[in-house]
């Protein structure tokens, strides 16, 4: 296969990969029409990839356009699996808006930013207060019931299986259970529920790489969102599982 990255330390695993730089890219335009597959564009390069040359791209489209942003990926998953989103409300931050949230949601209560990772741009709201103050800065409403939980699962999936799976406890005291924001980890008694409910939506929704997160309330697993981009360093078996499954993944389309 003829390859061609366009995030050189991502696709470090990766043999063979060509690398060249996203804002090169129409200086190498026979290159990437020979290429059998292009690896991690920019979200800016995907239309003309897609649509100007008809190239494949890993990951999917569905993986870059629903995980551009919380509300893409949200208003999918309320389509396909609403019993497993926590209660969630989509506004735009007037005062009307703000009414309708204090009328149907009990505080606390959590915002979240449209484009935030690794535990950024999330905060408790726990009075109306502190709900206005977040709505002045912030464009759109995004915010979601507090489940009572102080650990969530991460399962990273790519290229149609699931790669590893593991608890992000909170620190005690704590609110984010990122490891990033201080949490721990621990691969102990992962349920086979949220596995599956991760296997179910992705295939549905035609996501081969991103990083999961769920919650589970009663053994009922909820869906949080997932990173079309996440860390790999730290996968049970390394970056070499990460490297095989992606080339399963090129090799079988």
């Amino acid at each position: 296969m003829k390859l061609i990255t366009f995030d050189a330390l991502r696709t470090l695993g990766l043999p063979r990969a060509r690398y060249i730089k996203p804002e090169r890219m129409y200086d190498h335009l026979d290159e990437i029409r020979a290429a059998d597959w292009l690896l991690f564009p920019e979200y800016w390069q995907i239309n003309t990839l897609l649509y100007g040359l008809n190239k494949r791209i890993f990951p999917s489209p569905a993986s870059y356009y629903l995980g551009h942003n919380k509300v893409e990926q949200t208003r999918a998953f309320m389509a396909v699996c609403p019993e497993h989103l926590p209660k969630t409300a989509i506004h735009g931050s007037s005062r009307y808006a703000l009414q309708a949230v204090l009328e149907n949601f009990s505080l606390p209560l959590v915002a979240k930013a449209v484009k935030s990772a690794r535990g950024e741009g999330v905060a408790l709201l726990n009075t109306e207060a502190e709900l206005f103050d977040w709505a002045a800065n912030h464009d759109v409403l995004y915010v979601q019931e507090k489940l009572d939980i102080n650990r969530d699962l991460r399962v990273v999936w790519v290229g149609g299986r699931c790669l590893d799976a593991y608890w992000r406890i909170a620190p005690e005291g704590g609110f984010l259970n990122n490891v990033s924001q201080g949490g721990s980890t621990s691969r102990d008694d992962v349920p086979q529920a949220a596995l599956d409910l991760v296997a179910r939506i992705a295939n549905q929704l035609q996501i081969d790489h991103g990083g999961f997160d769920v919650a589970m309330v009663d053994d009922w697993p909820y869906l949080f969102e997932f990173n079309r981009l996440f860390g790999n360093q730290g996968l049970a078996g390394g970056t070499a599982v990460w490297a095989e499954a992606v080339l399963a993944r090129l090799s079988s389309q």
